[in-house]
């Protein structure tokens, strides 16, 4: 019997299942469909990691550090590797399952001491979404390179779902549309004060800035953004128009706005805060002014990333049905005029990212190393197909704090919005 055949068995017992994917092993020798993706372990550390650590995190250092890989397309691999995990079979070993796992895998000699994680695991410390853990699990994720951000999103250096239109066909002109169409929204002209909660790289505060004549007090917590978008604010002439802070959203104090933006910032505010972030972003308009949060949901019993996201990528995240962040916008006192749902654009953006990775690989590897190129082509490809497959959701939700009498200022229909740029 050949190590591949007897994990095979292995597998197949434990996923209740015939395999739904082929493997590899060490030794070259293969087992499972030959029509489905293969699933390479390259070594037996790949097989000792997954022991220790059975599931999706187990997967993940594997996959980062080298020692499993995938031959061919990573998306429909993890879409197979996804649904055995979660069909009739259990996720994790029981307790009968352990004795046949240790004794097969005393057999293929993959028996040991724990291996040391790879590198790029999130590292914070302290009271969840306090204001210092809040900063770490920021630079965390975002403070990794402007340059590694610049080859992954492109010119645009939006890190958000873009809006895909018949006349939008590159990731650019998407994301142009996204910014267009969130100015339209909000309704924004020469003179408005615009509010971008979460600002990123600053794209969105600039383009409101120039195309539609906005005065924007932009808001970041990383670092590495706040100096790329003050020098892009520079850089495109509008020092006078975009004041870029880095700066916590509790610590805004800049008087009332016309609008305020915030794109899939809202994400990592918290369950037990978001409530008094939403009062504070109501407080913060003008009567009649208008709120636009774009911002990912997934179903309420799965209310975080993963194991993966919470331990390589954001940890602390939380989403919600986008029907309840509705409500919490709505008790806060504001008044929800529109959400329009963004999902499919997202798989279609994140796919674009994934090409960048591959298309660029070698200037990514250059950049930052194998192990974090590793990492994000499995987040982006994970990601992808969670969108797809309607795990995961994103919205844009506009809303406006009413006037004393009741008036939204808004307008009879939605048309203006759709009329193309400004």
């Amino acid at each position: 019997m050949t190590p591949a055949t007897r994990l095979a068995g292995l597998l197949t017992d434990l996923l209740g299942q015939p395999l739904p994917f082929r493997i590899k092993v060490w030794d070259g020798s293969t087992a499972g469909p030959t029509s489905a993706p293969t699933v390479v372990l390259r070594n037996r550390r790949a097989l000792r990691r997954l022991l220790w650590q059975p599931g999706e995190l187990g997967l993940a250092d594997a996959y980062i550090s080298g020692d499993l890989d995938v031959d061919g397309e990573l998306r429909p691999a993890l879409s197979q590797v996804r649904a055995a995990l979660a069909g009739p079979g259990p996720v994790r070993p029981g307790l009968r399952d352990w004795p046949k796992l240790l004794a097969g895998a005393a057999r293929l000699g993959a028996l040991g001491p724990r291996p040391v994680p790879p590198g790029g695991r999130a590292r914070v410390v302290g009271a969840v979404h306090s204001r210092a853990r809040d900063r770490a699990v920021v630079s965390h994720h975002y403070d990794l390179s402007n340059e590694f951000y610049a080859l992954l999103l492109g010119p645009a250096m939006a890190y958000s779902c873009a809006y895909w239109t018949p006349k939008s066909d590159t990731l650019q002109s998407a994301q142009e549309a996204k910014f267009d169409l969130i100015c339209r929204k909000l309704d924004l002209h020469p003179g408005s004060r615009l509010l971008d909660v979460g600002c990123g790289w600053g794209a969105l505060a600039v383009h409101a800035a120039r195309a539609f004549g906005a005065q924007v007090t932009a808001v970041t917590l990383a670092k590495e953004q706040h100096a790329f978008a003050t020098a892009a604010v520079e850089a495109a002439g509008l020092g006078e128009r975009v004041s870029v802070l880095l700066r916590d959203y509790r610590e805004i104090a800049d008087g009332r706005f016309d609008a305020i933006s915030c794109v899939e910032m809202g994400e990592h505010v918290g369950d037990q805060l978001y409530p008094a972030f939403a009062r504070r972003l109501h407080d913060l308009l003008h009567p009649r002014g208008r709120l636009m949060v774009q911002q990912m949901s997934r179903g309420a019993v799965a209310p975080g990333g993963g194991a993966f996201i919470e331990n390589y990528i954001t940890p602390d995240m939380s989403m919600r049905p986008v029907g309840r962040t509705v409500a919490l916008l709505e008790e806060a006192g504001l008044e929800v005029l529109n959400v329009e749902a963004l999902r499919e654009h997202y798989a279609r953006t994140i796919d674009a990212w994934h090409d960048n990775l591959r298309e660029r690989r070698g200037e990514f590897t250059a950049l930052v190393g194998e192990p974090t190129v590793r990492l994000w082509q499995l987040y982006t490809a994970g990601s992808s197909l969670a969108f797809a497959e309607r795990r995961m959701g994103v919205d844009q939700i506009l809303a406006v704090r009413p006037s004393q009498d009741g008036v939204s200022g808004a307008p009879a229909t939605p048309a203006d919005w759709y009329q193309g740029p400004a």
